[in-house]
């Protein structure tokens, strides 16, 4: 899957998402080239980028900031350090 993604890095949120199948990179492509053209035209700055996932799941996990704020995406890495110091507890490892 190709997603397109125009986020509004000053609001933190997703102005506009869209899913291509493979077979429609080209249509990606031009839609987001459409899509700077016009922010450019208007002086909006906006982030536009393409992305390539298996699936959105999978694009929420290696792309979080689009999906999280910066409290959330914190929040799971604290969550997730906890989850390692544990296991390192447990197995005697440190690193």
């Amino acid at each position: 899957m190709i997603f397109l993604i125009e986020y509004d890095r000053s609001e933190g949120r997703i102005v506009t998402f869209r899913e291509f199948d493979d077979s429609r990179r080209r249509e990606a492509e031009d839609s987001r080239l459409g899509i700077e053209l016009d922010l450019n035209r208007k002086e909006i700055d906006h982030e536009v980028v393409l992305l390539d996932a298996a699936s959105k799941d999978a694009l929420r996990l290696t792309h979080r900031r689009y999906f999280k704020d910066l409290r959330q995406i914190l929040e799971d890495e604290k969550c997730w350090d906890s989850i390692q110091d544990g296991n390192h507890h447990l197995t005697g490892e440190r690193s």
